[in-house]
């Protein structure tokens, strides 16, 4: 974990409680951790996601890797020690939301076990929901919807995940999508199926 540098810093409680803001919302706050290869879905999975969560009513965003790195993460870049960091502070972030009562939804490939863990340990009981986003190398590469494989074959990327640097896949994600033989409307059915049949929809 990122050293605390900061000094003469105190914790201050919220007035507001989380079970004060869910009965409010209607729901619980928590985070859905999409993961997966470039070329997934994770993103298009989890604004789909997004989107029927926010018809039902329910109070939600969506963290997306490249928009992240274009503001909060500019100043890193795709090392291991850059990518750990870049994890950290989106799963912070997401803590924040998940405190607010708001189902947050991240998109990143966050390849790495131990940075997905450590995020799991920050936040509370059963707001980490990890959902691997399964597609192979081989569907990944065919979409290139960004042109990043066809780029990193060529030697103009370095370092790209299921290239050239490895992708540590879940050990026991609370929920698999099967992004080879289904749809995007299917998996995000899935998803909101899933959250309704283990009570985050409801206080």
């Amino acid at each position: 974990m990122a050293e605390q540098k900061a000094t003469n810093v105190t914790w201050h409680d919220h007035r507001v409680s989380k079970a004060e803001r869910c009965k409010q919302n209607g729901h619980k706050g928590a985070c859905l951790w999409f993961t997966g290869l470039s070329g997934s879905g994770k993103s298009t999975i989890a604004n789909t996601v997004d989107h029927k969560l926010f018809e039902m009513g329910k109070h939600t965003f969506v963290l997306d890797g490249d928009n992240i790195r274009m503001g909060l993460n500019k100043n890193l870049g795709f090392s291991p020690e850059d990518r750990t960091e870049n994890i950290r502070r989106i799963g912070e972030v997401s803590k924040l939301y998940t405190d607010g009562g708001i189902l947050v939804m991240t998109a990143f490939i966050s390849p790495y076990l131990e940075d997905r863990n450590q995020v799991r340990e920050i936040m509370g009981e059963g707001e980490f929901i990890e959902v691997l986003v399964q597609a192979s190398l081989e569907t990944c590469e065919e979409r290139d919807p960004k042109g990043l494989y066809k780029k990193a074959r060529a030697g103009e990327i370095k370092g790209f995940t299921g290239i050239d640097a490895p992708y540590e896949a879940p050990e026991k994600p609370e929920l698999v999508l099967d992004s080879d033989a289904k749809g995007i409307d299917e998996l995000a059915d899935e998803v909101v199926a899933y959250l309704e049949a283990n009570g985050y929809l409801t206080c």
